[in-house]
C-alpha cells in the first residue's frame, strides 16, 4: 500500500522562509548601499564647496570642464553610470591646485619659471591623495584626476601613460580641460575664439590627445552642444557674481 504523500504545505514552509530570509537580507544591503552612496556624495558636496569657497575661479572652470566632458561623453553613448564617472573626474580634476604652496603660483600673473613649472606639475598626484580616501565610494575618481595631464603620445606626466593605458574619463576631461583654458578668459590675458580653440585641440590629434575623441569633439553637432554649454555657463556665472557683489548695499 503505498504512503500517503507528505503535506505539501510541509515542504513549502522552509523554502518560503529562506526565500523570506534572504529578501530580508537583500533589503538590509540596499539600505546600507544606499547610505553608504549618500555618505559619499555628501563628501563630494563638502569638497566641491571647499573649492568654491577657496578658489571661485577653479570652481567655475572644473564646472565649465564638466559641461564640456558630459557633452562628449553623452555623443559617444556613455551610459549613466560612466557619465557620472566622467563629471566626478571633471570636477574635481584640479583639486590638487588648492593648495598653499601652488595657490600663490597658479594666482600669480607673472611668466611662471622652471621650479613654478615644477611645482604644477605636482597637482595631479596632490588631487589624487587629496580623494584617496573616497576610493572606496568612487574606485574611477583618483585614478582619473592623476591621469588628466597624461598625453595620448606618452608624453605627459605625472607618470607617462600612453594611448589606452590612460583612463577614458582623462582623455575626455583632457580636452574639455584644453577647450575652456583657451575660450575662458583670465586675470591676465582675454579668452580666445572658438576657431583657435579648434585648431589648437585638432593640431594635438593623436599627440596630445586621442584622436577619436578629438574628431568627435569637433564634430558640428557636438560643437552645437559646446556652444550651447558656453552660453548656458555664462549665464549662471553671471548670476552667481550678482549675487557675490550687489550693487549697492552697506
Amino acid at each position: 500500500m503505498k504512503r500517503p504523500l507528505s503535506n505539501p504545505a510541509l515542504l513549502i514552509a522552509p523554502a518560503g522562509a529562506a526565500v523570506a530570509s534572504t529578501a530580508v537580507a537583500l533589503l538590509k544591503q540596499h539600505k546600507v548601499s544606499v547610505k553608504f552612496e549618500r555618505l559619499g556624495a555628501a563628501a563630494l558636496e563638502t569638497l566641491l564647496n571647499a573649492i568654491d569657497a577657496n578658489d571661485p575661479v577653479t570652481g567655475a572652470h572644473v564646472r565649465r570642464v564638466a559641461r564640456y566632458a558630459l557633452v562628449l561623453a553623452d555623443c559617444m553613448g556613455m551610459d549613466s553610470h560612466m557619465c557620472h564617472v566622467v563629471e566626478r573626474v571633471a570636477l574635481f580634476h584640479d583639486i590638487g591646485k588648492i593648495h598653499e604652496a601652488l595657490f600663490d603660483v597658479i594666482h600669480d600673473d607673472h611668466k611662471l619659471d622652471p621650479r613654478e613649472r615644477r611645482a604644477i606639475r605636482t597637482h595631479p598626484a596632490r588631487g589624487a591623495k587629496v580623494l584617496q580616501p573616497l576610493e572606496s565610494f568612487y574606485p574611477d575618481l583618483p585614478m582619473g584626476v592623476i591621469a588628466h595631464h597624461e598625453r595620448w603620445d606618452g608624453s605627459g606626466y605625472p607618470r607617462g601613460l600612453k594611448k589606452g593605458a590612460i583612463p577614458l574619463s582623462a582623455r575626455i576631461v583632457a580636452i574639455a580641460d584644453t577647450f575652456d583654458a583657451i575660450t575662458h578668459s583670465r586675470r591676465y590675458r582675454a579668452g580666445r575664439s572658438l576657431k583657435v580653440a579648434m585648431t589648437s585641440i585638432a593640431e594635438g590629434r593623436g599627440t596630445q590627445f586621442d584622436p577619436d575623441l578629438v574628431d568627435l569633439f569637433l564634430a558640428p553637432p557636438v560643437q552645437l552642444r559646446i556652444r550651447a554649454e558656453m552660453r548656458s555657463a555664462r549665464i549662471v556665472e553671471r548670476s552667481q557674481h550678482s549675487r557675490r557683489h550687489p550693487r549697492g548695499g552697506f
